[in-house]
């Protein structure tokens, strides 16, 4: 149980996660969590009031069921294969950290701070940055995942300069808005 409670070195996800995707490669598929948005929406029925939904979803299944599974995954993993510790970050973060008012830094996977007090700003930070996301998603063609993973195995030029955005995004995040949010 230790091998499933602990962090999985990089020789052993690297390999799994590039056999996925040359399956993937083989199989004509493209991978990408954004893109489920759009196949429920045309499940529902979306396609026939909006040209964007208008597509065959049907040949998307395989996703939903990808998507399916890492939420059922998810779950079992949280509730039933984990022992509740926060992941090890280094002292400075939490320093850092402690000082923008988290106190529970290092100490708590999702910080109660900003998920479980439901404060104005609180509000105010996930509803924006929700916006943000999805807006971001469909501007860039595509999400994290699906460009940094799926994009960047198949050599498409438009996921490398996504990622490099997502990148500077980042850094222009931790560095210049974090410290001015919070």
């Amino acid at each position: 149980m230790e091998t499933i409670y602990g962090t999985w070195p990089w020789y052993i996800g690297g390999p799994l996660v590039a056999l996925i995707m040359l399956a993937l490669i083989k199989l004509g598929k493209s991978f990408g969590f954004s893109s489920n948005f759009r196949t429920f929406c045309s499940a529902l029925g979306a396609g026939k009031s909006c040209d964007f939904f208008d597509f065959d979803w049907k040949a998307q299944r395989w996703n939903l069921l990808f998507l399916f599974g890492t939420i059922v995954g998810g779950f079992v993993a949280s509730h039933w294969l984990a022992n509740h510790q926060a992941p090890p970050i280094a002292e400075e973060t939490i320093t850092t950290l402690q000082g923008y008012g988290f106190q529970s830094a290092g100490k708590s996977y999702l910080p109660p701070e900003l998920f479980f007090n439901l404060d104005l700003k609180n509000i105010l930070l996930l509803l924006v940055g929700g916006v943000f996301v999805g807006f971001g998603t469909r501007y860039a063609g595509g999400c994290t995942s699906g460009h940094a993973i799926s994009g960047l195995s198949n050599l498409q030029w438009p996921s490398l300069v996504a990622v490099v955005g997502f990148f500077i995004g980042g850094l222009l995040m931790v560095h210049v808005l974090f410290p001015f949010i919070f």
